[in-house]
């Protein structure tokens, strides 16, 4: 029996050497959501020792670290660890974590056994979208083609997993315009043209974008995108008048206004710059004033209706572009008549035969004057210019106003009056009114004195003299005659061959 004792001890103190603290698993994983409170304990898988006593698991550490701690719990028949979250965790700065448990026992020496801990940092969406600047700043020129690609914005998100995917898209306040000019490719976030670009419209347009990932809410990040418009040269100069006479009197003076008139581009720059002038011919020229672009229509030169009673103006106004832009305005200008100019006597003086013995009140001949002006100041009247005495012999004479026809108010006689003169006016309607007199002699014939004429042309047959017997008699009671022989003789005519 006391060999047997002896065998027992022996075998009891081969076991305490033996038996080393143990976890049944050698690896435990958690999964922690990084959004998780400090404070949230996670157990642990516990270590077995079959040791009783002050030989049993006496404690677990943890290697050192700044989110976690270790924390026993006095179990029935064990201790229980707990891993403790005393630092909220990042998954953007760490995703996982690797720790290791260590079970002591105590023994002496004590032994120990690890854990192996690896947790798994769960995702939330605590990370918004970030753009790579906060503001973007690009130029365009107007009238870009539509569809043209632009610029790409990016943002990125730490999150992984749908809290990471992100859309862009346009703020849903802007201008109406913008949308109607711009897209945005909400998965790529590239910009591109969608409508006519237009600098005379707007030379800079600011797009206020979002940039969103995809988690429930989903979180937002914004940036501006600053679009600037360059000018070209797409629209030529504009000639607006502001005021014009129509109508010019002939009599005005040089630097006479015409007209006002105002030129405008809607390019900026060179683009926008005029030069203005006139080129049609005509005594005008224009005249700039203190504002910029804004002319006067002046007068250089006197003006003479009879000359040129019309103009056709023509400004032509061209921007310094490249190519350079032009436009036309034309207007008329319609020269008016002030009462320049006489009545005028095509012949002056006049000689006027007429036979004795006229009848009363028939028209002896007529007188006609013409004027250069027009309207009333070219209206003619006529009158004779008449002495006053009982013996002027003009009064005897009468000249229509209207149409300068002459008549006698009684019958002349040669063996009287042979020949006498007088004159007559013509008066235009103007104001004042302007007159011209003709010198008019009037001469009388007997009425029997005759012309001998021929009935047709001598040819080389006809005779070559002609005896011709004139009887000439008077109108007295008894009538007295003479006879007078007149003899024409033909003479042959030389004409030169090379005449």
């Amino acid at each position: 029996q006391r060999k047997f004792s002896h065998l027992r001890s022996v075998c009891l103190i081969l076991l305490v050497i033996c038996n080393c603290t143990i976890f049944p698993e050698k690896q435990q994983t958690l999964e922690i959501a990084e959004h998780t409170l400090p404070g949230r304990r996670f157990q642990l898988h516990s270590a077995r020792d079959p040791d009783a006593g002050i030989n049993s698991i006496r404690t677990y550490t943890l290697t050192s670290n700044d989110h976690f701690e270790i924390d026993i719990r006095q179990g029935d028949e064990d201790k229980i660890p707990f891993l403790v979250l005393k630092k909220s965790l990042d998954r953007e700065q760490k995703n996982k974590h690797i720790l290791i448990v260590t079970a002591v026992d105590g023994g002496k020496p004590p032994k120990t056994g690890t854990l192996n801990v690896s947790i798994i940092v769960l995702d939330s969406n605590d990370n918004r979208p970030i753009f790579s600047q906060e503001m973007y700043q690009i130029e365009i020129q107007e009238n870009v083609s539509i569809g043209t690609s632009l610029f790409k914005i990016n943002a990125t998100d730490p999150d992984e997993g749908t809290n990471g995917e992100i859309e862009y898209s346009l703020v849903k306040t802007l201008r109406k315009n913008i949308y109607r000019l711009f897209e945005l490719d909400k998965l790529t976030g590239l910009i591109k043209v969608k409508g006519l670009v237009d600098y005379e419209e707007n030379d800079v347009y600011k797009l206020d974008v979002e940039a969103s990932d995809k988690a429930t809410p989903p979180m937002t990040g914004e940036s501006r995108v600053i679009i600037k418009v360059i000018d070209v040269n797409d629209n030529p100069p504009e000639i607006e008048v502001t005021s014009l006479s129509n109508t010019v009197s002939e009599d005005s003076k040089v630097g006479t206004v015409i007209s006002l008139l105002s030129v405008t581009d809607k390019d900026s720059g060179v683009n926008g710059k005029i030069i203005t002038s006139i080129i049609s011919d005509g005594p005008f020229e224009l005249k700039p004033s203190y504002k910029e672009n804004i002319y006067s229509v002046v007068t250089k030169g006197l003006l003479d209706r009879e000359q040129v009673s019309h103009y056709e103006l023509t400004i032509k106004a061209t921007d310094c572009g490249e190519p350079p832009l032009f436009t036309f305005k034309t207007f008329s200008i319609q020269i008016t008549d002030v009462n320049d100019n006489s009545p005028w006597f095509s012949q002056n003086p006049l000689q006027v035969y007429m036979f004795e013995n006229n009848v009363a009140g028939k028209i002896l001949f007529s007188v006609s004057a013409t004027d250069k002006d027009m309207n009333e100041n070219a209206v003619i009247s006529y009158h004779i210019v008449r002495e006053g005495g009982p013996n002027d012999i003009m009064s005897f004479l009468n000249v229509q106003p209207e149409n300068g026809h002459i008549t006698a108010m009684k019958s002349f006689d040669f063996e009287t009056v042979k020949t006498f003169q007088f004159q007559v006016v013509a008066t235009d309607s103007g104001t004042p009114s302007l007159s011209e007199v003709t010198d008019h002699s009037l001469f009388g014939l007997d009425r029997y004195t005759g012309q001998i004429r021929t009935l047709r042309s001598f040819t080389e047959t006809d005779e070559a003299e002609h005896k011709l017997v004139i009887l000439v008699k008077d109108n007295g009671n008894v009538s007295l005659s003479a006879t007078a022989t007149v003899i024409v003789k033909l003479v042959e005519s030389f004409r030169c061959p090379w005449c």
